[in-house]
């Protein structure tokens, strides 16, 4: 399908003054019932990209994580089943992916010191999980050497494909790790953890690190 530079820019104008949900998906469709929805969902993806790109570095301030961090711990003590950290993202018009990152990596931070994504990837890396601690840890007693951040629910099928394509991989190159459904999972899904994959829907609360327990030896 194609639009004129007016139509394009009337769709874009319209989502920059909604929030990125999919109850904007759907009054974006109402609001232009004559275009292809799949144009439309293509356009939503790609102007909620452009957003988060010109947003990225003023929720990467140190301010700002610190606020965001303390919001979460926050919201969780008052009530750990509520959705804080998409309410945050929503809040703040940022992604809830990215959200969890920038919470998980400031947790990690009081915990044990852990090398991003990022500059595994600088290091030749391909496939990484968004962690890889410099120290182990154990989590209810097993060790852990690396930690993915998911901003979704684990149901079945999404798992297994995420088993397949990434989790065994990270298995396989770095050993035992962790997986954060930040919003759930199916409990019979935390199936592997003698395996080497641990599933939690928050922060472990009894993280050992083994170098300081060793030293107490």
């Amino acid at each position: 399908m194609k639009l004129t530079k007016a139509q394009y820019d009337e769709i874009a104008q319209f989502l920059g003054h909604v929030q990125p949900t999919r109850q904007s998906l759907r009054k974006l469709k109402e609001k232009f019932p004559s275009q292809s929805q799949s144009t439309l969902l293509s356009i939503f993806s790609q102007e909620y990209q452009k957003q988060i790109k010109r947003t990225h570095a003023k929720h990467h301030t140190a301010e700002a994580i610190e606020t965001y961090y303390q919001r979460y711990l926050n919201g969780v003590m008052k009530n750990a089943a509520a959705p804080i950290l998409l309410e945050l993202a929503n809040e703040v018009d940022f992604a809830p992916s990215l959200m969890a990152r920038i919470v998980l990596e400031r947790f990690l931070q009081e915990k044990e010191q852990a090398i991003p994504e990022d500059q595994l990837r600088a290091k030749g890396y391909d496939k990484t999980p968004d962690f890889i601690l410099e120290v182990p840890v154990a989590v209810e007693g097993h060790i852990i050497h690396w930690i993915e951040s998911k901003a979704s629910f684990g149901d079945e099928s999404s798992h297994q494909a995420y088993l397949q394509d990434q989790f065994w991989s990270y298995w396989n190159r770095f050993g035992p790790g962790l997986v954060i459904y930040w919003y759930g999972f199916i409990e019979e899904l935390d199936c592997h953890r003698e395996r080497g994959i641990l599933l939690k829907d928050c922060f472990p609360t009894d993280i050992v690190t083994l170098r300081h327990s060793m030293a107490q030896r």
